[in-house]
């Protein structure tokens, strides 16, 4: 066990933390981060989530306390700072383009891109992990909650669709309303 097994076990310990990376002194505007201190019988793991203008320090702040033993045992000690935000996340709308092999100006109606039903996003964390998944609607809307934190965005293949959109980074801010995210496929129809 070293210490950053100790912060894996903390961050584990609340679904909100996930996609928090460490704290970078360096890095304006850091929202979220944990930072991990050497104790006697193991590590103190603090936890930040800030919100509300954070490119000038945050408004709003909560933190948790955990002791990690060099056992691995984890035990909430302390929790302090504002109250927490609503879940946010991530929502946005899956379609496909184009529709039809010659665009014209003005846009034709009947060739505007259509939603793509049951497309696969798979969500991950700073780390790689993954941490949530979520498939479009009928409509081609999707919506899953997610932590305050940094997070890349997988689109799968879907059948029928030549090639598959590329991977995007979006960031999840604590006390905003979800991050919206476009994402297209291409049909392959060409004129």
């Amino acid at each position: 066990m070293d210490a950053a097994a100790a912060a894996r076990l903390a961050l584990a310990q609340q679904g909100r933390f996930a996609g928090i990376g460490p704290r970078d002194d360096n890095l304006i505007g850091q929202a979220s981060w944990y930072q991990v201190t050497d104790v006697e019988d193991g590590w103190q793991v603090l936890i930040r989530i800030g919100w509300g203008d954070c490119e000038a320090g945050c408004i709003n702040e909560h933190r948790w306390t955990y002791a990690v033993t060099r056992t691995g045992s984890v035990k909430l000690v302390g929790e302090e700072g504002d109250a927490l935000p609503d879940a946010t996340g991530v929502r946005g709308t899956v379609t496909s383009g184009p529709t039809c092999p010659v665009e014209t100006i003005p846009p034709d109606p009947a060739c505007a891109s259509r939603p793509v039903v049951g497309a696969v996003l798979v969500f991950s964390d700073a780390g790689g992990a993954e941490v949530a998944r979520a498939t479009s609607a009928d409509d081609g809307t999707f919506s899953v909650e997610l932590a305050p934190g940094a997070y890349r965005v997988t689109p799968q293949p879907v059948e029928g669709m030549m090639g598959t959109p590329a991977v995007m980074d979006v960031v999840v801010e604590a006390g905003q309303p979800p991050t919206e995210l476009q994402v297209s496929y291409d049909t392959g129809i060409r004129g």
